[in-house]
């Protein structure tokens, strides 16, 4: 996904100049494009903690050390992903002041 940066500027700037339906229909693509990328995450959380916290498997219950660990690795998880957002975020606004400037 390298391309994202450019695709969702191009995905913005066509939402601008798009009537009615389109806007909608481009609205229902990006929460869809949302949601794909949030189960991704999800998808990546559980297989990483299962990976590196699961041992054993004579039990349905997990163990008190593997629960402690797959609450940590989420915590982990989840706290650098609000930060690369929160990152993401910053650097998408700058990148707009600096399109908007004139740059």
């Amino acid at each position: 996904d390298g391309d994202g940066d450019g695709t969702m500027q191009s995905f913005m700037g066509s939402l601008e100049h798009a009537g009615e339906a389109e806007r909608t229909a481009m609205l229902q693509k990006l929460e869809e494009m949302q949601l794909k990328d949030t189960l991704r995450m999800f998808n990546g959380l559980v297989e990483r903690c299962f990976s590196e916290c699961v041992t054993g498997f004579r039990s349905k219950q997990l163990s008190g050390p593997e629960e402690k660990c797959v609450g940590t690795c989420a915590n982990k998880f989840l706290k650098h992903s609000g930060r690369v957002g929160q990152r993401f975020g910053e650097l998408s606004m700058l990148e707009q002041q600096k399109q908007q400037g004139g740059g």
